[in-house]
């Protein structure tokens, strides 16, 4: 999932994304004092612990994807994601007794957001997964800031371009290439399923952007918006997997309980978690969650799938982090003389 990279709270990117997912990643509304406040109150455990628990949810999204391959079409895994996703945070709509998001405008821009935020990168990421290992995509994932970065140059008047960010944008750019190993031709390397993941961190900055320009000051809490964005991916999803693949004629126990977990926890309670991490520590330290997520995916695909591991993955990893965190930052502004 990739975790959110603007200062506020957000749509669903999940990924992982973010990230990430994310980074997850573009503001809808602002919470209030009485939420801030609200928020802090709940606080049952630390906000450390709590970051902790997002980090490993994320880093393990990868691992969960790959097993839900193993017995499911790609676009059901994406399916079930952002189904029991969805159910999740419907149920914490219907606790707290918030309306879905209402007006023909606005689910008509969730339609796209969902589009570019979860039906497309959800299945892309499955289907990479099919012939590359999670660990590699859980790192492909890292580069959402990177193609964010890149698009914001063009895309968004206030992101300048600096001398810092066009480093960290070449920085990430190396990383990549070093852990996809450039200098032995790419040999060993899936192509295609590299692209694809490649791909899906590409339309994570694509739906950010498309959000902070159409959804920016819509009424209603950001559990509701991607609550009702979620709702429109199962639908859009549903319809795929019914038009291009054959329904499952089994539910095997581990497939079926990562499809799950994939959707509930790492859709729906990470979503949960990333809102009140920001809303309590503030955007910059709640965003560095996607700094640990290929870290975390790496390890799990090593310990858990038994993936093979050669030194450029984490150099590179370590490289791409690098310089996603620098098109990140901002010069500090000048005192006034």
């Amino acid at each position: 999932m990739s975790a959110p990279a603007t200062p506020r709270p957000t749509l669903a990117a999940s990924s992982p994304a973010s990230a990430s997912a994310s980074a997850s990643a573009t503001a809808t509304t602002t919470p209030t004092a009485a939420t801030t406040t609200t928020s802090r109150r709940r606080g049952l455990l630390d906000w450390r612990v709590r970051f902790a628990i997002l980090s490993v949810i994320w880093g393990f999204s990868f691992l969960l994807i790959k097993v839900g391959t193993e017995a499911f079409a790609p676009f059901q895994v994406a399916l079930g994601r952002v189904l029991f996703g969805a159910l999740a945070l419907l149920a914490v709509l219907l606790v707290r007794r918030e309306p879905l998001p209402r007006g023909l405008r606005t689910w008509g821009h969730l339609t796209v957001a969902a589009l570019l935020l979860n039906t497309a990168p959800f299945s892309l990421f499955a289907y990479a997964e099919l012939s590359i290992p999670s660990s590699l995509a859980g790192i492909c994932n890292a580069t959402s800031p990177l193609w964010g970065m890149a698009l914001s140059l063009v895309a968004l008047s206030e992101d300048r371009p600096t001398r810092r960010r066009f480093a960290g944008l070449g920085l990430g750019f190396l990383g990549v290439l070093t852990v996809l190993g450039a200098w032995n031709g790419f040999s060993g390397v899936d192509a295609k399923g590299t692209a694809f993941a490649l791909l899906a961190s590409l339309c994570y900055p694509v739906g950010w952007i498309y959000v902070r320009r159409t959804l920016a000051g819509t009424p209603g809490s950001p559990v509701a918006l991607t609550g009702g964005q979620l709702m429109v991916s199962t639908l859009q999803l549903a319809l795929v997997s019914a038009l291009f693949t054959s329904a499952p004629t089994s539910f095997p126990l581990w497939p079926t309980l990562s499809v799950v977990a994939l959707g509930a926890l790492g859709t729906g309670m990470a979503l949960q978690m990333q809102y009140g991490l920001v809303t309590e520590v503030g955007p910059t330290t709640a965003q560095m969650v996607t700094y640990f997520i290929p870290v975390i995916a790496t390890t799990a695909g090593v310990l858990v799938l038994g993936e093979q591991l050669h030194w450029n993955t984490p150099v590179g990893a370590a490289i791409v982090l690098a310089g996603a965190a620098l098109t990140q930052t901002r010069a500090a502004a000048r005192k006034p003389a």
